[in-house]
């Protein structure tokens, strides 16, 4: 009796072990029900600096050194020590890097174009990039650009002459086919906490109405496939807390971060997902998957020294000299001394690598908890969400 009740709780532990097997590699969801890979032909990407590969390098002064040091051994048009996660989502389905679309030099567009710039925004700035860095290639900048390439490429292709002509160049039929990616609203959220929280607050919806609606100019233009990621904990980079001094009681919260600002970043995700709950229902033939990785970021910031990092507030590249900031790559004189800021010894030991951006190391971990779809609303993994839940 004794072992007969044994050996069925082992079948019973087998089983309960086999089924969370299947859930960590992702067996029990989309594998399960007999959904292939998409078998993306092509990445594009609208974003800001979060997913920049270059773009805002080539339209103004390029990122320099020491930026880009620890994987492509020098500057890369990225706001990282190396790759940002627009990288390792190429990684994971298998294609290359993206080049930047304002960027010619050494470009190649066959597998897709990055649109994303440094300092972009969802709505129209009202201010030159040399006031606070905020970039003129808004999202509907971004969306018109994309429609001149899809033409321009188009038109390049049916008139090429040979094979290797062709060899740089999207596949009109590649389009519909591909993958649309979005990582934007941050900077819009930099901007407004310039104004009251209130005055902030209220200008969600018109954000979130813009970013829809160019989402809405695509599924017309053909595109079938949104991986839309949400915007991260903006009160837990360093720079949101730096200059703080003797914080009011409950101003920040266990972890050093901003609470405020925080609150506004749910905000702001809570309404972006029903502005994409919307989209699903008017666009029947789309397959739109929101992330959250606003629960990654703020998931590695709360466990950072169990994930094996420092501090998250702490910053690998730059120098703070009696209170004044020596930015990443910069120099400055300091009491009659010139100061650099200069990268850390073990890059991949940060979160924060320069204060505003995220660690190459960071990246990688974000990319390792969202593509496979467990912090995404279908649930379903990157390399199949073209198909519907």
């Amino acid at each position: 009796m004794r072992s007969e009740m044994w050996m069925k709780m082992e079948s019973f532990r087998a089983l309960l072990g086999g089924i969370l097997v299947a859930w960590v590699l992702g067996v029990g969801g989309e594998v399960g029900m007999g959904l292939p890979s998409c078998g993306f032909p092509a990445i594009y990407n609208f974003g800001d600096s979060n997913s920049d590969t270059g773009g805002i390098s080539a339209a103004f002064l390029p990122i320099s050194a020491p930026y880009g040091e620890n994987f492509f051994h020098k500057p890369a048009g990225r706001d990282s020590d190396g790759r940002v996660l627009i990288d390792f989502i190429a990684e994971h389905l298998g294609l290359p890097y993206l080049s930047a679309y304002l960027d010619s030099i050494g470009a190649n567009f066959r597998h897709g174009a990055n649109f994303a710039t440094g300092g972009s925004t969802i709505l129209r700035p009202n201010e030159t990039i040399y006031q606070y860095g905020i970039s003129p290639f808004f999202l509907d900048m971004q969306i018109s650009q994309f429609d001149q390439f899809k033409a321009r490429t188009r038109d390049l292709y049916i008139q090429a002459k040979s094979p290797s002509d062709r060899d740089k160049l999207p596949r009109p039929e590649d389009f519909p086919k591909a993958l649309y990616t979005f990582d934007i609203g941050q900077n819009d959220l930099s901007v407004g906490f310039r104004q009251s929280y209130g005055q902030l607050r209220a200008s969600i919806p018109d954000i979130v109405n813009k970013f829809t609606a160019a989402v809405q100019h695509l599924y017309q233009e053909g595109a079938r496939t949104f991986w839309i990621h949400n915007t991260g904990p903006i009160g837990c980079l360093p720079v949101a807390v730096m200059y703080i001094r003797n914080p009011p009681p409950g101003m920040l919260d266990q972890y050093g971060c901003n609470k405020a600002q925080n609150e506004i970043a749910v905000e702001f995700n809570k309404q972006l997902k029903d502005g994409v709950m919307r989209l699903r229902a008017q666009l029947p033939q789309a397959s739109i998957t929101y992330v959250d990785l606003y629960a990654a970021k703020y998931g590695l910031i709360s466990d950072a020294k169990g994930q094996g990092f420092v501090d998250p507030l702490k910053i690998c590249c730059g120098n703070r000299v009696n209170d004044y900031n020596v930015w990443c790559g910069q120099k400055a004189i300091i009491n009659g001394t010139e100061v650099y800021g200069s990268s850390c010894a073990s890059p991949s030991a940060y979160i924060s690598w320069d204060g505003v951006h995220y660690s190459q190391a960071a990246n990688h971990w974000f990319a390792n908890h969202i593509l496979n779809g467990s912090l995404s609303d279908s649930s379903l993994p990157i390399a199949q969400a073209c198909h519907k839940p």
